[in-house]
């Protein structure tokens, strides 16, 4: 069974969507679900009860935050990343390297590997996306080989954006 590292930030819908129309669908194409959430998405799901369902969607642990010294890496190395919902926050620290939480870092970690796919769906608003700053933001992920999108209806077309 491959492992999708499936990565999300704290956007509208989170708590309703992103278990029934993401992880749900990703499990069922038989992707084996390694979930790293921003510190602030796991807060949402755990103040509605979505962190418990869905961490029975995977034999390993949602997690938010790193590892002490001396424990065992939680999971393993996905060669495949989905990030959705992915904030314009989230977005313009991936393109700078800005790794300040666990989501951050293991996506800094694979960005630009050949052998790593990374796809990121972004639910951005209009006026973040004419922000200045976007358009640069996106290159430098797309020139790392991201995947870029914005997220659409149903979340889950996020998930034509991984190899079969």
């Amino acid at each position: 069974m491959r492992v999708l590292g499936l990565v999300a930030s704290s956007c509208g819908g989170l708590d309703t969507r992103f278990r029934t129309e993401l992880a749900e669908p990703a499990a069922a194409r038989g992707w084996r679900l390694a979930i790293t959430l921003t510190p602030t998405a796991a807060r949402w799901l755990t103040h509605t009860g979505e962190l418990a369902r869905l961490q029975e969607l995977t034999d390993l642990e949602v997690r938010s935050e790193s590892r002490l010294p001396g424990q065992p890496r939680p999971h393993p190395d996905p060669e495949v990343f989905l990030f959705a919902p992915a904030s314009a926050n989230s977005v313009a620290k991936l393109a700078l390297g800005i790794a300040d939480n666990q989501a951050l870092t293991v996506l800094g970690d694979v960005l630009g590997d050949p052998r790593v796919t990374v796809a990121v769906a972004h639910q951005v608003s209009p006026a973040r996306l004419r922000h200045p700053a976007w358009r640069a933001h996106t290159e430098a992920l797309t020139s790392a080989g991201v995947r870029l999108s914005q997220l659409s209806e149903p979340w889950s077309t996020a998930l034509t954006a991984l190899p079969d």
